[in-house]
């Protein structure tokens, strides 16, 4: 298995170092979020239908912002 390795020389740079072991998180919370916008679209029959095109516009945003970042939703 490969390695990779993440140096930060300063303490200047901690937030750095977070931000990197943290990508992981983000990517988590982005598809939980992409997830609940989708459980309530298809699932929620009390829900209005200008909320719901709201929330499709949302999730058609999220993913064109992760897409300009090379990012992809699983």
């Amino acid at each position: 298995m490969g390695k990779i390795i993440i140096k930060f020389d300063s303490v200047e740079e901690a937030q750095d170092a977070r931000d990197a072991l943290d990508g992981y998180k983000w990517k988590l919370a982005v598809q939980d979020i992409d997830q609940m916008l989708r459980n309530r679209i298809k699932y929620d029959d009390q829900l209005p239908e200008d909320v719901s095109r709201a929330f499709e516009t949302l999730r058609d945003n999220i993913r064109e912002i992760l897409s300009g970042y090379q990012l992809v939703i699983e």
